[in-house]
C-alpha cells in the first residue's frame, strides 16, 4: 500500500510527477513510501468534483446513500488485518490496537448509515388557518475535513461519515504522517460504488492546502481536529466567510480520585485508557489527582502496572505500547520528564527513552508533582502521568477547572451525591464516572472553552452537516 501513495480526486488515484514527502515508520525511522502533495490544479480539481457531485448525491435516497456506507463498512472490515498492519506502521500504535481502532471506524459508518435515514424535520402547526409550516433538514453543501495523525481511522471516518450521511461532498486531508489508512477508507468507499467527486483525498503543506480550500466560495463547512493555535486559525479563515464549523481541539483531561474510591480499582481502569496509543489521544487522562488519604497507595498500583506493559515495536504481537508517532513528540516526552524532576516530581517508574532509534518513550509515573511543572498545565500527548494530592472537594475542582482546555475529564467515587457534584461542576465536553470509556458513535464526542466546539458522533455530528430551512405555505 506504501507503494501506492496518492491522491484520490473525482474517484481517480493521482500520483506521478508532484511534489510531496516521505512516510515514515516511527518504530524504525525508515522510510515507507512517497506521499505525492496536491498541486493548486489538484486542489481546483477536488473543489470541482466536490461541487459537481452534490447535487447528485444530495438528491440520492438517504437509504442508497446508507447502502454505500454499509457497504463500504463491510469492506474495512474485510480488510481489518491489510488496513490494521498499515496503520500500524505509520503511526507505531500496537497492531492490536489497530484492529480495534478499523473495526471501529466501520461502526462509525455504519451507524451514520442509519441515522443518515433519520434526518427528520418537523410540522409547526400555523396561526393561519390553512398555512402549512414545515422544517427540512437539508445538507450544507461540499464540506473539507482535516485530520491528525494520532487516529488515521477513527477520526476520517467521524467527519466522512457524518459529512457523507447528511447528503454533503466532502474534500478530507488527512496527516501526512499516516496518509496510507484514509486512503485505505477511500479506496473502500470507491469499491462500495461512491460516485465520483463525492469523496476527495489530497494532501499537501498544512497552512497552503487549508488556506486555498477554505477560501474557496465552494466550501460551506469545515471540520478539524488538531492543535488549539491551528483550530483557532481555520476558525478565523472559515470566519472571513461565515461558513460553518466543528473544531475539535486540544485537551488536558483531569483524573479526580476522590478519598471514597478504590485506589487501586482506579488506578488499574484509568491506565488502560491513559496508555492507549502511548498516550497519544486527545481525551486521554491526563492530570491526576489523588486524594492526600489514598495518594500513596494510588501512585503504588499506578507504578506497577506502568512497570508490567510490554513496550516494542506496534507490529508485534503482544506490545501493548507502541513507538510514538514522531520524533516531536519523543522529544515532548524528554523535555516534559526533564522539567518536572528539575522542579521536584518523584519519578516511580520509566523516565527515559528506550534505544536509539525508533521513538520509544516507557509508560512513566511521576508522583507529587509540584503546580508549576509543564506537564500540569500543558497538554502533553504522551504516556508521562503526573500525579498531584489534594486535600478537599473544592480544592480539586478548581484545580480540574483552572486550565483553558475542556474536553474530557474522569473522576472516580463510590458516593452517588458526588458523583452528581462532580459531574455538574466539572468544566468539560465529556465527563467519565468511574470509568474512561466515553467514545461510541452513538454519543457526541467535542469540547468546551479553548478545546474547541461542535461535536461529531451522535445525533449531534449528522446536524453538524445540515442546515434547517423553514418553508411557510398559502394555498391560492
Amino acid at each position: 500500500m506504501f507503494d501506492q501513495l496518492s491522491l484520490f480526486v473525482n474517484g481517480e488515484w493521482l500520483s506521478k510527477d508532484r511534489p510531496g514527502e516521505d512516510v515514515i515508520n516511527p518504530a524504525t525511522e525508515n522510510v515507507l513510501g512517497h506521499l505525492p502533495h496536491a498541486t493548486e490544479d489538484d486542489l481546483d480539481a477536488a473543489l470541482d468534483a466536490a461541487n459537481a457531485a452534490f447535487p447528485v448525491w444530495r438528491d440520492t435516497p438517504a437509504s442508497q446513500r446508507a447502502s454505500i456506507l454499509k457497504k463500504t463498512a463491510s469492506l474495512m472490515r474485510e480488510r481489518i488485518e491489510e488496513m490494521a498492519k498499515c496503520l500500524t506502521l505509520e503511526s507505531g500504535k500496537p497492531i492490536s490496537e489497530a484492529r480495534i481502532e478499523v473495526a471501529f471506524a466501520a461502526e462509525i459508518l455504519d451507524w451514520y448509515a442509519e441515522e443518515g435515514k433519520r434526518a427528520y424535520g418537523r410540522q409547526i402547526p400555523s396561526r393561519i388557518p390553512g398555512v402549512s409550516q414545515i422544517v427540512l433538514k437539508e445538507p450544507l453543501g461540499p464540506c473539507v475535513a482535516f485530520t491528525p495523525w494520532n487516529v488515521p481511522a477513527t477520526t476520517p471516518a467521524r467527519k466522512i461519515g457524518g459529512a457523507l450521511a447528511a447528503g454533503c461532498t466532502c474534500i478530507i486531508k488527512p496527516s501526512e504522517e499516516t496518509p496510507a489508512t484514509a486512503l485505505a477508507i477511500a479506496n473502500a468507499f470507491k469499491d462500495a460504488g461512491l460516485p465520483n467527486g463525492v469523496l476527495n483525498v489530497v494532501f499537501g503543506k498544512p497552512a497552503v492546502v487549508s488556506t486555498y480550500l477554505i477560501s474557496s466560495p465552494i466550501i460551506r463547512k469545515v471540520s478539524f481536529t488538531g492543535s488549539i493555535p491551528v483550530g483557532k486559525e481555520l476558525a478565523r479563515l472559515a470566519s472571513d466567510r461565515m461558513i460553518r464549523t466543528t473544531m475539535e481541539l486540544g485537551g488536558h483531561a483531569p483524573v479526580i480520585v476522590m478519598p471514597d474510591a478504590n485506589p487501586e480499582k482506579a488506578a488499574e481502569a484509568v491506565a488502560i485508557n491513559k496508555y492507549r496509543n502511548a498516550g497519544q489521544i486527545c481525551i486521554a487522562p491526563s492530570r491526576f489527582f489523588a486524594h492526600e488519604s489514598i495518594h500513596d497507595r494510588f501512585v503504588e498500583r499506578f507504578t506497577e502496572v506502568s512497570n508490567s506493559l510490554i513496550v516494542k515495536q506496534g507490529i508485534e504481537e503482544g506490545c501493548q505500547i507502541g513507538a510514538l508517532a514522531n520524533r516531536r513528540r519523543l522529544e515532548a516526552m524528554e523535555s516534559f520528564a526533564e522539567d518536572a524532576v528539575e522542579k521536584g516530581a518523584k519519578v516511580t517508574c520509566g523516565g527515559r527513552r528506550i534505544g536509539n532509534r525508533g521513538f520509544f518513550f516507557p509508560p512513566t509515573v511521576f508522583a507529587d508533582v509540584p503546580e508549576n511543572a509543564r506537564m500540569v498545565s500543558e497538554e502533553i500527548f504522551g504516556p508521562l502521568v503526573p500525579i498531584m494530592r489534594f486535600s478537599t472537594f473544592d480544592e480539586v475542582v478548581t484545580k480540574a477547572n483552572s486550565l483553558p482546555y475542556g474536553l474530557a475529564a474522569y473522576a472516580f467515587t463510590n458516593s452517588q451525591r458526588t458523583a452528581f457534584e462532580l459531574s455538574s461542576k466539572i468544566e468539560a465536553g465529556m465527563v467519565g464516572i468511574n470509568h474512561t470509556f466515553i467514545f461510541t458513535p452513538e454519543t457526541p464526542f467535542g469540547g468546551i472553552k479553548e478545546s474547541g466546539y461542535g461535536s461529531e458522533g451522535g445525533i449531534e455530528g449528522l446536524e453538524a452537516y445540515l442546515t434547517p430551512k423553514f418553508v411557510s405555505q398559502m394555498p391560492l
